[in-house]
């Protein structure tokens, strides 16, 4: 129990450094995909509640998603890098309340991004910029994942990962 108090404490001051957002920027990688967040302290909305601290956990779900979502969607051998310039997650906060997200129409997810995919020679097959946007996000979810903060952020990027890169039949 106090091996747990002082790895809460350590996490919480490293917090407070900035240290976990700008091991954010570097990248996080499986065999296939690698997922980057540029710079996200400046992001349009990474931040955790009321405070001036990136919220990593809600930036490691979703690396986490498009590294499982990516990887079936990419030739075998190859490898997609996928750079996170901007997100703005779905939903605003509201002011007097800590983590009550309210989504409205007027607050969509959003997400601007590059990314490449080369192959096992390192031959460039696909590269671009992107700016993701789902004005219709609140009519298009699927009833699955409701209850996931981040159900309408990972559906944008699922939406962008199948029509990017579809799968060969």
């Amino acid at each position: 129990m106090k091996t747990y108090h002082i790895l809460s404490l350590a996490a919480g001051l490293l917090a407070s450094t900035g240290f976990f957002s700008h091991a954010l920027a570097a990248a996080k990688t499986n065999d296939a995909v690698t997922v980057v967040f540029q710079d996200p302290d400046n992001f349009s909305d990474a931040k955790e509640s009321h405070s001036n601290f990136t919220s990593t956990a809600s930036l490691e779900e979703l690396r986490d998603y498009v590294q499982q979502t990516a990887s079936p969607l990419i030739p075998h051998g190859s490898k997609l890098t996928v750079t996170f310039l901007d997100l703005d997650f779905a939903g605003m906060i509201r002011p007097d309340k800590d983590n009550i997200r309210v989504m409205t129409g007027v607050t969509p997810p959003r997400a601007h991004l590059k990314f490449q995919l080369v192959d096992a020679a390192g031959k460039t097959l696909k590269e671009g910029e992107r700016r993701l946007s789902d004005m219709n996000y609140q009519q298009t979810i699927r009833v699955q994942g409701r209850n996931d903060p981040l159900v309408y952020d990972k559906q944008l990027l699922r939406d962008w990962l199948e029509k990017e890169f579809p799968r060969a039949n």
